[in-house]
């Protein structure tokens, strides 16, 4: 039996109204297609965000959580991963997405992009403007752009070629 595709969804915890709303969105986007949302798991930003789109939608969610406890999870993660190795646990998001879609965030969403050019795992930005300083320094590693969740699925089923 072949695994559905796991999408990881990196985001900043604190983001506008907007962003979080696209968020939503995607992460919805993401359950309708039968795939396994994983994110960091708490229950701010992106990660409550995009857990509360699939959650609502029947997806299925996986939170990694940095802690050695579960309190701060995302109410919309139906299996959460303890870690307690702080933000080591972003490599363990990476690692196990078959593709990263990584929204606005600070440095730890940084890392995980990192992590995701370091790995060769398939990476869409998502709400990055394609000319900032930031963009055009990653641009140099063939990374993908979406600007819409509806862009990123498209992208997403290319990557995974559905």
């Amino acid at each position: 039996m072949k695994r559905a595709p796991i999408v990881g969804v990196m985001g900043g915890g604190n983001a506008d109204f907007s962003t979080l709303k696209q968020a939503e969105i995607l992460g919805g986007l993401i359950a309708e297609k039968g795939w396994v949302l994983l994110n960091g798991g708490r229950c701010t930003g992106i990660m409550e965000a995009t857990s509360k789109g699939a959650f609502e939608k029947g997806g299925l969610t996986i939170g990694i959580l940095p802690e050695n406890h579960s309190e701060g999870m995302s109410e919309f993660i139906k299996v959460p991963i303890v870690t307690g190795m702080g933000y080591a646990r972003n490599t363990i998001n990476i690692l196990s997405s078959d593709v990263v879609v990584a929204c606005p965030g600070g440095a730890g969403t940084l890392s995980e992009i990192a992590l995701s050019i370091k790995c060769n795992k398939p990476l869409i930005l998502f709400g990055f403007k394609q000319d900032s300083d930031f963009a055009t320094l990653l641009n140099r590693q063939g990374l993908i752009y979406a600007s819409t969740p509806e862009d990123v699925i498209q992208k997403i089923e290319e990557l995974l070629r559905i």
